[in-house]
């Protein structure tokens, strides 16, 4: 498994958000984004999903060696890609079992059973020490901004996508749910071994979830590139420092 961004420019509406963003994440890397507000970090995730609000103008796009370009959202999550967002929606009327239920039922077929899925869920619910009562409510329904991330977490594993989008999971969680989803992402990344691509503002993610590579984002491509000494070098000095002495 390969994710390839090639020379990617996208817009939206007239407003040019990346522009020549290039970047490989290989199976089994993680790879972090930091920067500025504004410098295209979320346009990137919503991108690479599908998002039609996003203009691809140039560039290419490639998971698995399969062009993504023109693919829709749902056929981008069949090849196993999955993006946690940064402020998940509340759907009501679906339960977030049900959805998980057909979801996997999709994915699996005939290999679906349902004992095996209903003991998994359970696990994961309770490995988050999420509340069991929330599999059986409306998605993300009266959850809080935390309870909402958590459940991110929990779709991402029971779907076992092989590449991974985080786009600013860290956000809205106090410290001891931090410390649950952080170790959690990076716990599944280890077993799994997706691609995957951190969106964070902030050290304290990265203190759980240990990348291979931490990049810095500006005006829609990537500027500085470390391994993650970069991460404290970001906290001491700024973007600023850092990107001007590159």
């Amino acid at each position: 498994m390969r994710l390839e961004i090639e020379n990617l420019k996208v817009k939206v509406g007239d407003k040019i958000i990346l522009n020549g963003f290039n970047l490989v994440i290989n199976k089994g890397e993680i790879h972090a984004i930091m920067g500025p507000n504004g410098t295209g970090k979320s346009t990137l995730t919503k991108v690479i999903m599908g998002d039609p609000n996003y203009e691809i103008i140039d560039g290419t796009i490639t998971f698995d060696g399969k062009l993504l370009n023109e693919l829709k959202v749902d056929e981008r999550a069949r090849l196993g890609i999955f993006l946690g967002m940064q402020l998940p929606l509340a759907i009501e009327g679906v339960t977030n079992a049900d959805f998980l239920r057909t979801a996997l039922n999709t994915k699996d077929g005939q290999n679906f059973k349902l004992m095996p899925f209903i003991k998994e869920l359970d696990k994961n619910v309770e490995q988050l020490k999420m509340k069991k009562d929330m599999i059986h409510r409306g998605i993300n329904e009266g959850f809080s901004g935390g309870e909402r991330k958590k459940n991110e977490i929990l779709q991402m594993y029971m779907l076992k996508p092989s590449c991974v989008l985080l786009d600013e999971i860290d956000s809205g969680l106090d410290v001891d749910s931090l410390k649950i989803v952080g170790e959690n992402v990076y716990s599944y990344a280890k077993e799994y071994k997706p691609c995957m691509l951190l969106i964070t503002h902030y050290q304290r993610l990265l203190d759980y979830i240990h990348p291979d590579f931490v990049h810095i984002m500006k005006d829609g491509k990537i500027v500085k590139t470390g391994d993650s000494s970069l991460v404290k070098e970001i906290e001491e000095v700024g973007y600023e420092n850092i990107i001007a002495g590159n």
